[in-house]
């Protein structure tokens, strides 16, 4: 028996509670872990309060990703004891995930957590810690490099935006953050960036080609800011996409492309293989800010997530909320 969040849709309604579950409730796969940490972030506040469908079936547990030990195991990689990390593969949507004590997946999903991070460290990096990571990953696969100029990141106040700009600036890139929450400008230099650019620049339908800006981007808003990001890069520039939170629609035109030679790359955290992972945390590991995660990360316990979760969709919570499922 253990502790989960447990999310029902039936007829009494759309649900979410925290229960003693059984074995039943666990997903199938050939890997048990005994959680540490999960995180609550917009995805699982979204699915907690059932403000937007994330929940593919019922009844599931809810948590996008999760740190923890290994205590069974029939996949060839991972024996009892070891420290594992897992993010997407459609855990907390399609199958129970990571907001409860133990959790049951395939091996295939997981990945052995980095020697340099704890499992707490690891879920208040998470998701957007990993996602940042991957998307710097592909810009220097492009051939960007510090000396190719200057790098936007859009939604700089968002998860991925706070990570990429840190990653960056430890790498030794100039970084532009465009944000909309100008009154955070001084963390955002804490960060590690050199320049602020009121995100009103570039939310708004814009010009084909504008002035060459940067060398390449990180855009997590899509819709206009994408177009605009992708109009306002250097020749032979690179954007990497990884996000909508502006919108799904991509209102651009193919000049940047085939006047610049731009180059447009998506991001998927939810189902980047193995290798892809493994990269990405390896490289991470070596580049967090031990001072900067225990200033943007607040802890909070399993019993509090449905009392947080609407509080987070309401902008009310700024950095990341690890939450340690054992009180």
């Amino acid at each position: 028996m253990f502790q989960g969040m447990l999310i029902t849709n039936d007829e009494n309604g759309y649900r979410s509670q925290l229960q003693t579950l059984d074995d039943s409730y666990l997903a199938d796969g050939d890997v048990r872990v005994k959680i540490d940490y999960s995180t609550l972030n917009y995805k699982d506040a979204l699915a907690v309060t059932g403000k937007s469908p994330i929940i593919r079936q019922f009844p599931l547990i809810a948590g996008v990703d999760f740190a923890g030990t290994v205590i069974e195991s029939q996949h060839p990689r991972y024996q009892t004891g070891d420290a594992v990390v897992l993010n997407g593969w459609g855990v907390g949507e399609k199958t129970s995930g990571g907001l409860a004590q133990e959790a049951r997946v395939s091996g295939d999903w997981l990945l052995p957590l980095p020697a340099l991070l704890t499992t707490r460290q690891a879920m208040a990096v998470g998701t957007a810690g990993y996602t940042a990571m991957l998307a710097i990953n592909a810009l220097e696969q492009h051939g960007i490099m510090p000396a190719s100029g200057p790098i936007l990141v859009t939604g700089a106040n968002g998860g991925v935006g706070h990570f990429a700009i840190s990653f960056l600036a430890k790498l030794g890139y100039h970084v532009i953050a465009a944000t909309g929450r100008t009154d955070q400008a001084e963390h955002l230099r804490a960060l590690g960036a050199k320049e602020i650019l009121d995100r009103e620049t570039l939310n708004a339908p814009g010009k084909p080609l504008g002035k060459m800006r940067w060398a390449a981007a990180i855009d997590s808003l899509g819709s206009h800011t994408l177009a605009n990001v992708c109009a306002g890069l250097q020749y032979g520039g690179v954007v990497a996409a990884c996000g909508l939170a502006q919108g799904m629609d991509f209102p651009a035109t193919v000049a940047p492309f085939i006047l610049r030679g731009v180059t447009l790359v998506g991001i998927d955290s939810v189902m980047a293989p193995f290798e892809k992972r493994q990269a990405a945390w390896q490289r991470l590991a070596n580049l967090i800010d031990d001072d900067l995660l225990a200033q943007t990360t607040a802890e909070i316990g399993l019993s509090d997530v449905i009392e947080m979760a609407p509080r987070l969709l309401a902008g009310e919570i700024r950095g990341r909320l690890v939450v340690d499922v054992n009180r």
